[in-house]
């Protein structure tokens, strides 16, 4: 109940996570408060947060449920069987990565089920750190160093999709330059991947006519195809996807370069003893696809 409520920051949405009234889960949290005589939340006419004895009995309940979690698959795994629940933290760019991770990790070990949730980078840091994610994949220079263990997975490069009346000159490639002459639809600034673009069109001196932005990308895509705007995509979701009709995918180019910017991407783990034995499966499986 106390990890709930840290998450949601307001009591209605954590009863309802928890399957209760809103009168019962606040008076259950009353009586905790009453038992170890001090207080946990700060009220007034809504939430107000946690006191800093709060905050600390948190950390200490989220320690105490990854123990019972990672009993639970011990127990399984002495049996032969990596089943569990296992929370995914994506950054929108690598969706089509994880969802091959995922794949296998699932013709591998089928009884484990895996909740992917599709969030910004620095979301994935904080719930990485806070317990509410077994792990992420996420950019690597948005992962704090010390508590958590880095695997390196693969280069995040760039390509345009474009309506084929929009580029209907040209080999395979365009210039940034170019692209930024095109109407544009993005993701959202508060995006790692949106900053990472904008700084790659600013080093170089461009303003992107932008018209439109969302937080994922499928309605970029769908605006391309139908002809309106063109798009930047990460080069492994464009891999994934496929030929889209009516549009072109070109691999976007500086001067002088040969293959576009890239970012590193990496599967970001909080480090724990003993790991979760879903957490384990995970780690092997996505070394396999780094080899």
């Amino acid at each position: 109940m106390l990890t709930a409520l840290a998450r949601r920051q307001h009591f209605a949405k954590a009863a309802k996570d928890c399957a209760m009234s809103q009168p019962a889960f606040s008076m259950r949290i009353r009586n905790l408060e009453e038992k170890l005589g001090v207080s946990i939340v700060r009220r007034g006419n809504r939430f107000q947060g946690l006191t800093g004895e709060g905050e600390m009995i948190v950390r200490r309940a989220r320690g105490i449920l990854d123990d019972a979690k990672a009993l639970e698959q011990e127990v399984a795994a002495s049996r032969g069987e990596v089943t569990g629940t296992l929370m995914l933290g994506v950054v929108p760019t690598a969706t089509a990565f994880a969802a091959q991770v995922v794949n296998r990790l699932h013709e591998i070990h089928p009884r484990i089920l895996v909740h992917i949730d599709v969030t910004t980078s620095m979301a994935i840091q904080q719930r990485i750190l806070d317990g509410t994610i077994d792990a992420g994949v996420t950019y690597s220079d948005s992962v704090p160093p010390g508590l958590v263990t880095i695997t390196d997975l693969y280069e995040e490069s760039y390509v345009l999709l474009a309506p084929e009346t929009m580029v209907a000159q040209g080999g395979d490639s365009i210039s940034w330059q170019a692209a930024a002459e095109l109407p544009l639809s993005l993701l959202e600034p508060g995006m790692q991947n949106r900053r990472i673009l904008d700084r790659i069109f600013a080093g170089q001196e461009l303003k992107p006519e932008v018209m439109s932005e969302s937080s994922g990308f499928m309605s970029a895509i769908i605006m391309a195809r139908e002809g309106a705007v063109a798009t930047i995509l990460p080069r492994a979701l464009a891999d994934a996807l496929g030929p889209i009709a009516g549009t072109r995918a070109l691999a976007l180019v500086s001067a002088g370069e040969v293959e576009s910017q890239a970012r590193p991407i990496c599967l970001a783990c909080l480090q724990r003893t003993p790991e979760l034995t879903t957490v384990a499966s995970l780690r092997r499986v996505v070394a396999a696809f780094a080899q």
